[in-house]
């Protein structure tokens, strides 16, 4: 309040008290103290006199708009005339009560507090709007998602600014249905008339994806959702919906699939490139069944052509001779399912059967290069369900990589298998060659990354996926002394994960 007559101060604040206005009166009658007044953050309203001995209301009104423009300013004067108080309205007065007229103050009082609590509430809806305007302005900025609605009727369409930016077109330009559809791709403009005509005639929802031909030659995959709304009027409807740009999601699609393509045929070719390794060993073993056959084949021949035929002894002989040749066919079998491509099958697999395979098969590789191959089996590990081909892989990768550690060293391989406490199967293939710093046990399974001079990078990286993909888990450590042990794990149940076709 600034006044300097105490008495009309006093009667002021009687007659809002008397209206059930509780009041907290700062008094004020010089500039200082009216600016000082004016820093306090709970002043609701300002009465000011007009004229004051140091100071007047006019200078009070500017100060109070300049610092605090949201404050009512109510002017309770008695020297205050009728052009004075319109001017004074008209700089940024609330209000004017002359004081032979007290009676108009309670009034003006409650219709100035109303108008401000109104002014606030209007602002901070106004800040909030602008607040959720600019929350969703970044939104759609970055998730390339933008709005827009359609009057088939009057072939209006809003775009909101990040649907502009979708179609590189000016926020100046009106956008119109033929606008959308020229700078749609040729080959699927058609499409994307049909799509709206049939929206816009049965009043549903549509779906459309299609390309943006740019005006760089460059092309854009946008994905379009809609709904209609009918509003108050249910003979007019108006479309709402959103525009997705999903150029980078399809280019992300692509190089996935194309990587995924890609891994699959050097999964195959780390495979097939394994065979040279088997070369010898299969030689040798192919060699003795079918040594076996031709002497069980001379020994027959030899009881037949005796002057009187030993038909029993020739039985025995061609018997023989007949399971040579199966036992070879059998390794021949075994061998060429490793490079043989197709679908992964499932089955029951006993992994302690596919070792002592891969153990046979691995065996002249491992004596030449002075390598011994130990099998520590769990002979109650129960089986799994899995592709036995790539589990064979897997095997294969492990204890090749076993061997090379060890081809200047010397060693002893070790492969063991025994069930976990949480009841998984774990392999575990062991070597005491070079061994594994910390860095590259975290990095052995990355592709592309090798510790060998010739190696790929792809072996480990192949069969980290092969276990995933039947819900198990693979890594390495460094052993205490020499080398280091490769572990996989495998579930006893059969998983609901994707296999890995190679």
């Amino acid at each position: 309040m600034l006044e300097d007559n105490t008495s009309d101060a006093e009667l002021i604040q009687e007659l809002l008290e008397a209206d059930h206005f509780v009041c907290e009166v700062i008094r004020a009658q010089t500039r200082a103290e009216f600016v000082g007044g004016l820093e306090n953050a709970g002043i609701n309203l300002i009465l000011a006199d007009y004229k004051l001995p140091s100071f007047d209301g006019l200078s009070a009104l500017k100060l109070a708009i300049e610092a605090r423009a949201d404050l009512p300013f109510i002017f309770v004067s008695g020297a205050l005339g009728e052009e004075v108080a319109i001017e004074a309205v008209k700089i940024g007065a609330t209000d004017y009560v002359v004081k032979s007229r007290l009676s108009r103050l309670v009034p003006s009082v409650q219709r100035a507090l109303r108008e401000a609590r109104e002014r606030a509430e209007r602002k901070k809806a106004e800040e909030a709007f602008r607040r959720s305007e600019m929350y969703l302005a970044e939104a759609q900025r970055l998730s390339h998602t933008g709005s827009f609605g359609w009057d088939p009727a009057s072939g209006e369409i809003y775009w909101s600014n990040e649907t502009y930016r979708i179609f590189e077109c000016e926020p100046a330009i009106e956008p119109t249905v033929q606008m959308m559809l020229d700078r749609t791709h040729p080959d699927d403009r058609m499409r994307l008339r049909q799509i709206i005509d049939c929206a816009s005639i049965e009043r549903s929802e549509f779906t459309a994806e299609h390309r943006l031909l740019m005006a760089d030659g460059s092309v854009k995959y946008v994905r379009a959702v809609a709904h209609p709304s009918t509003g108050k009027d249910p003979e007019r409807f108006v479309f709402i919906g959103a525009v997705m740009d999903i150029t980078e999601r399809n280019r992300a699609a692509e190089e996935r699939e194309r990587l995924s393509q890609l891994e699959a045929v050097l999964a195959y070719m780390n495979r097939v490139s394994m065979m040279g390794e088997l070369a010898a060993s299969l030689a040798h073993e192919i060699k003795q069944p079918i040594a076996a056959a031709a002497i069980d084949a001379q020994v027959c021949t030899k009881w037949l052509s005796r002057d009187a035929p030993d038909v029993t002894e020739a039985s025995k002989a061609a018997s023989a001779m007949i399971a040579a040749v199966t036992r070879a066919a059998g390794i021949i079998d075994r061998v060429s399912s490793l490079y043989r491509r197709g679908t992964p099958e499932r089955e029951l697999v006993d992994l302690n059967e596919i070792v002592r395979e891969m153990s046979v098969l691995l065996g002249d590789t491992a004596n030449r290069n002075a390598v011994s191959i130990r099998t520590d089996l769990d002979p109650e590990l129960p089986t799994t369900t899995a592709d036995r081909v790539q589990l064979q892989q897997v095997l294969m990768n492990l204890m090749l990589n076993g061997i090379e550690a060890m081809q200047d060293t010397c060693g002893e391989l070790t492969v063991a298998s025994k069930r976990t406490e949480d009841g998984q199967l774990l392999m575990s293939v062991s070597d005491t060659g070079i061994g594994l710093s910390i860095d590259e046990a975290d990095r052995v399974f990355e592709a592309f990354f090798t510790t060998k001079p010739r190696g790929t990078g792809m072996g480990l990286s192949v069969s980290r996926r092969i276990i995933a993909s039947h819900g198990g888990h693979v890594w390495a450590s460094p052993n205490t002394g020499r080398g280091a042990t490769f572990h996989f794990t495998l579930p006893v149940e059969a998983t609901a994960s994707s296999p890995v076709a190679i």
